[in-house]
């Protein structure tokens, strides 16, 4: 079953064309890793797929982005709710300037999920899920600012999954750590599939091969290939995935 389907996407901004007619399917509880060298489009068309381009008054977007088979951008639908069911992790860890616990509360209560069981189980479960339960818990209200890059990473996947999206959105996550945190992530992220459906932008190709289902590889704003990872390494099939994989590019 396909969660996310991408349908002849092309986006512009004034009259820079960013993305040209991009369409994929995106499986359920899948981990699909979109490469590609830096401005291709990898990052613009993570954030179309919640709507992130809405605040650029500029951005003119047409085609379709189905959720479960329905339109993310029909008349009238609550965008707040769209970018509940499909959460989004950043390159830079951004935790709130508050506690951690109150880091985590913080989507519960605004989505008023904290009235359908206890805050502080919702809390601790979601701060399990993230790796990160064992490391905090005995200092849940001091600042998120106290933690290391990779501990304030985990935080937000635990803040972002605390309000059960369906689809986690991670741009270049691992990109701010060091190897340690980055491993720490990636066993997350390889746990979290059970669970979600996860599409991540990341210009480390060896990570996508560890981590991915499938390869989806952008250049210049177009979609060159979207394969199962294993045939996108070891058999792409263009030219252009074939010289990006060996190292020829540029």
């Amino acid at each position: 079953m396909n969660k996310i389907s991408i349908k002849n996407i092309s986006l512009s901004f004034g009259t820079k064309e960013v993305l040209k007619d991009i369409s994929l399917e995106v499986p359920a509880y899948s981990i699909t890793a979109m490469i590609g060298p830096s401005g291709c489009g990898k990052s613009t068309l993570l954030r179309s797929v919640n709507r992130m381009h809405d605040m650029s008054p500029d951005a003119k977007i047409t085609g379709d982005i189905l959720l479960e088979g329905d339109s993310i951008y029909q008349n009238g639908i609550d965008v707040n709710l769209i970018r509940r069911r499909i959460g989004m992790v950043f390159q830079k860890p951004n935790p709130l300037p508050k506690s951690i616990r109150e880091n985590v509360a913080y989507g519960m209560k605004i989505n008023s999920l904290h009235k359908r069981g206890g805050l502080e189980d919702g809390i601790e479960k979601s701060l399990r899920e993230a790796f990160l339960w064992e490391e905090v818990k005995d200092k849940l209200d001091e600042s998120a600012f106290s933690l290391s890059g990779g501990q304030q990473q985990r935080l937000c996947i635990a803040r972002c999954i605390a309000v059960k999206p369906e689809v986690i959105l991670m741009d270049e996550p691992t990109s701010a750590l060091d190897p340690i945190a980055t491993q720490k992530i990636e066993s997350l992220i390889l746990k979290l599939k059970k669970d979600y459906t996860i599409i991540i932008v990341t210009h480390n190709m060896q990570q996508a091969r560890r981590i991915a289902d499938k390869v989806a590889m952008l250049y210049l704003g177009e979609l060159v290939e979207y394969t199962p990872t294993d045939q996108f390494f070891d058999n792409p099939q263009t030219e252009l995935a074939h010289k990006y994989v060996s190292g020829d590019f540029g």
